[in-house]
């Protein structure tokens, strides 16, 4: 029996998905990766097609849709093998802040508009000198009236150039504890004092515009504050169960798809007069993998459940980022071994997998961290 029990609702959104993609994106992928940024028209086109913010309520021009929706969204644009549309991002790690948290005047005048693909969304909470310790930002929030000044760094902001707002954790230098002192701000680009910076050159992930944003006397209304003042770390905390989760879905998909293409081509590759997937090698290879992933894909489709039941699975999301994205970039390497100085070339799809999957070890909190985290629910 299926962990997930998907409904034919589900396969139906799985196929149409995948055709589109397949149509519209995975065509682009090449020239995006050269330019180093998605074009916000292909966002767009996205939202036109109802595929993003799948779970915002009717109410706010959502459908209201549950979470296996935003799985196999995440799972489909694993298999378009580049980062440039972080749907999983947007939909399911920055728009939660907003509808969990947002007043409605906040809800009524941004959701739609992430919907449709005409607002994309970035979260700042990474800092030059501060990583995943989220308590050590140095970003300030100081109330003047009924605005809020904000001054600070930010770095490795993904979705940073196209964003059309971008929420910010900001702590307010009047207030000693850095757990009551944080508070997160909605701040649309455009608004004096916000400055995208350059566009951050990485080893992967070519077509994710991650970028340095910057901060200065920015004004916002005390209105854009995402719940109660002093509130901001513990909403933080509240939704890093469901970032990791996705970290998760997408390094397991990242996984099969690795191997799905690495088993098509030793199927079709020879040497010595037979197709490799022939020699014992690379069948103890592919054999090893694919235990692997199936272990991940169990470990993962019953947190998805217990997810969507409304547990708190925070030791075990944190287990699951860890040895996913470990496992993922095992099978990466592997992958690459098996198709040679082939797997070393651009053309093939390869090359990109295994290049993009290693960032999966330190972004959403690194596998150290991840590991500590549980140490400490396991009472270490």
């Amino acid at each position: 029996m299926e962990i997930i029990q998907y409904s034919e609702e589900h396969r139906m959104f799985r196929e149409s998905v995948r055709k589109y993609l397949e149509k519209e994106v995975i065509p682009h992928v090449k020239e995006w990766e050269e330019a180093g940024i998605v074009p916000r028209s292909a966002w767009k086109k996205l939202g036109d097609q109802g595929f993003l913010c799948m779970d915002v309520p009717e109410e706010y021009g959502g459908l209201g849709a549950d979470f296996l929706y935003s799985v196999i969204m995440t799972e489909e644009m694993t298999r378009t093998n580049h980062s440039g549309l972080a749907t999983g991002l947007h939909s399911d790690i920055v728009v939660p802040y907003i509808t969990s948290f947002g007043s409605e005047e906040i809800k009524k005048k941004y959701l739609p508009g992430c919907i449709s693909g005409d607002i994309i969304t970035a979260v700042a909470m990474t800092e030059p000198n501060t990583g995943s310790d989220l308590a050590s930002i140095k970003t300030t929030a100081v109330e003047d009236g009924n605005e809020v000044v904000i001054n600070g760094q930010k770095t490795f902001i993904s979705n940073g150039i196209n964003c059309g707002i971008v929420i910010v954790a900001a702590r307010d230098p009047a207030i000693d504890s850095p757990y009551n002192a944080i508070d997160l701000y909605v701040v649309e680009e455009g608004t004096a004092g916000f400055e995208k910076g350059k566009q951050i050159k990485k080893i992967g992930w070519h077509s994710q515009d991650t970028a340095e944003l910057f901060f200065t006397d920015c004004r916002v209304s005390a209105g854009n504050r995402l719940g109660a003042k002093g509130s901001g770390f513990l909403h933080l905390m509240r939704k890093l169960q469901q970032e990791r989760l996705v970290c998760a879905i997408g390094a397991v998909a990242a996984a099969e798809f690795m191997l799905e293409i690495t088993i098509q081509y030793c199927k079709e590759r020879t040497a010595f007069g037979r197709p490799i997937s022939k020699f014992q090698n690379t069948q103890f290879e592919i054999v090893e993998m694919a235990t692997e992933a199936k272990i991940g894909r169990t470990f993962l489709d019953k947190l998805i459940v217990d997810h969507m039941e409304g547990k708190n699975i925070a030791l075990d999301v944190s287990m699951a980022k860890y040895w996913t994205t470990d496992m993922a970039c095992r099978t990466a390497d592997r992958c690459l071994q098996l198709h040679g100085g082939y797997g070393y070339c651009e053309e093939y799809p390869i090359a990109r997998a295994w290049r993009d999957i290693r960032v999966t070890r330190i972004f959403a909190g690194t596998n150290e961290i991840m590991k500590g985290i549980a140490a400490k629910f396991m009472g270490l």
